[in-house]
């Protein structure tokens, strides 16, 4: 703890001045929970460079929060007992723009002798980043941000979350509307604004289907930075629509039965600096290596349905023939499929890339990045293939159809999918016993919390804890 105390002493005092000469006055430190939920410590300004020195205490008790606060409990995890240390990056401070006064860093947490916690999620993801380094491959990967907005009603209490909430949305127009955009003109300008003060490259900002949707996609980066990026990007999308008398919900499913909020994951494969996507003469222009991955990717969705798909509610937007991916296959440009090959432009040579389409911003995305990575890998390291591609929309097929294609319907519920991820060795073994039971116990605890409840009843009670 000493030497890296030491390591960042004289930095953390450069950059708590720095803040301050900003007009920093709070800095708030953040993790994401098994649930999906983001969690903070603040800090004064003038306490930052303690912070980064000695860390900020925390119970190991977050690790088996549910999504509405309910504790449970693992193995490992539980209780009362012991503390562990938030040590803030110091590469990746921001000043937030949309929040006056305030800074944002996300943590890595040890315990008090100064070793890793098992149970990190952002350490796990940067532990598959160096596996996949160590084997030769680089990762890129980006993120996609749905959310819906309605105007706050007063107060933000109980009663405006409950299932008889009048649910009020800021723009009307179709999906994909421009007219959705000409009635929120000022809001979305301040969110590309403030993303972009921020230090976030910002592809693409349109609306989407649902009422009130809107969807933002930020550039990719190394795996851990990109997960770090799209927790920024909630919490910037949030801090906005508040300034404007919104209110923004990243919940899996808005309204039952509506198209509901995904947050597909995009990825890509280098080695040596090139595209593994880009490979002449090779089938779908993918390498060998590639291939496998993607593979191992496939293989693996649906015990990964429980990572990127954490709560019952994400199970409400999994519907066939709603872009959601809801069958475990794959195809070149089929937004049906769970995992699109994205080819990009011709002249491109990076252009092409995957993306996961399951998953949605209940998801942690530390985990969800360290998994895609692990399944990928042990693809590779069992040479797996891919099926043969499918076109078309699988949900129009009659089931001996797709029984012929090989077409298998993903995990329909939670339960299904913990208990694929349960089953998973390969993943176990790249989570570790601690941080596997950690989210299993989340997972089987929000199960239980929603057995008896509608569809309606499971969206009310989840609107606004994403």
């Amino acid at each position: 703890m000493g030497s890296r105390a030491a390591e960042q002493r004289e930095e953390a005092r450069r950059l708590a001045a720095q803040l301050t000469s900003e007009g920093v006055l709070n800095v708030a430190l953040t993790w994401v929970d098994n649930a999906g939920i983001t969690r903070v410590k603040a800090v004064p300004v003038q306490r930052f460079a303690a912070a980064a020195e000695r860390g900020v205490g925390m119970s190991p008790v977050f690790d088996v929060f549910t999504s509405d606060d309910d504790i449970t409990e693992s193995e490992h995890v539980g209780g009362p007992d012991g503390d562990l240390r938030l040590f803030p990056d110091l590469d990746r401070v921001v000043v937030l723009a949309a929040q006056p006064g305030w800074a944002w860093a996300p943590v890595d947490r040890y315990d008090q002798l100064g070793r890793p916690h098992p149970a990190c999620q952002r350490q796990f993801a940067r532990r598959m980043v160096e596996r996949a380094a160590a084997a030769g491959l680089q990762l890129r990967m980006g993120f996609e941000t749905e959310w819906v907005v309605t105007r706050a009603p007063a107060g933000h209490g109980p009663a405006a979350d409950g299932a008889d909430e009048a649910l009020d949305y800021p723009c009307a127009g179709p999906a994909y509307g421009m007219t959705r955009v000409v009635e929120l003109s000022d809001y979305l300008r301040d969110i590309t604004e403030a993303l972009g003060v921020q230090g976030l490259d910002v592809l693409q900002l349109h609306p989407e289907y649902a009422p009130g949707q809107f969807e933002v996609s930020t550039a990719p980066a190394d795996p851990v930075r990109a997960a770090d990026d799209v927790v920024l990007v909630r919490e910037t999308v949030r801090a906005v629509s508040a300034r404007h008398g919104l209110r923004a919900s990243f919940a899996p499913s808005f309204v039952a039965g509506q198209v509901g909020n995904g947050c597909h994951l995009h990825l890509g494969l280098y080695r040596d600096g090139a595209s593994l996507h880009r490979t002449p003469g090779a089938e779908w222009g993918l390498a060998p290596d590639a291939v496998a991955f993607l593979g191992g990717l496939v293989s693996a969705l649906p015990a990964l349905l429980a990572i990127g798909c954490p709560s019952p509610a994400s199970y409400l937007r999994l519907q066939p023939s709603s872009w959601a991916g809801v069958y475990q296959c794959w195809g070149v440009e089929n937004r049906e499929a769970a995992l699109r090959l994205i080819t990009g432009a011709p002249d491109d040579p990076d252009g092409g890339h995957a993306e996961v389409k399951t998953f949605d911003a209940a998801a942690n995305p530390y985990l969800a990045v360290g998994t895609v990575i692990a399944a990928g890998l042990h693809g590779i390291e069992s040479a797996a293939q891919l099926p043969a591609p499918q076109t078309g929309d699988p949900g129009v097929l009659g089931v001996r159809e797709r029984a012929r294609r090989g077409i298998v319907r993903l995990p329909a519920t939670l339960t299904e999918a913990a208990d694929r991820l349960e089953k998973s060795a390969p993943l176990h073994e790249a989570m570790g016993e601690v941080l596997h039971g950690a989210v299993l116990a989340v997972r089987r605890a929000e199960e239980a919390h929603f057995a008896e409840s509608e569809a309606e009843e499971i969206a009310a009670a989840t609107r606004w804890r994403w």
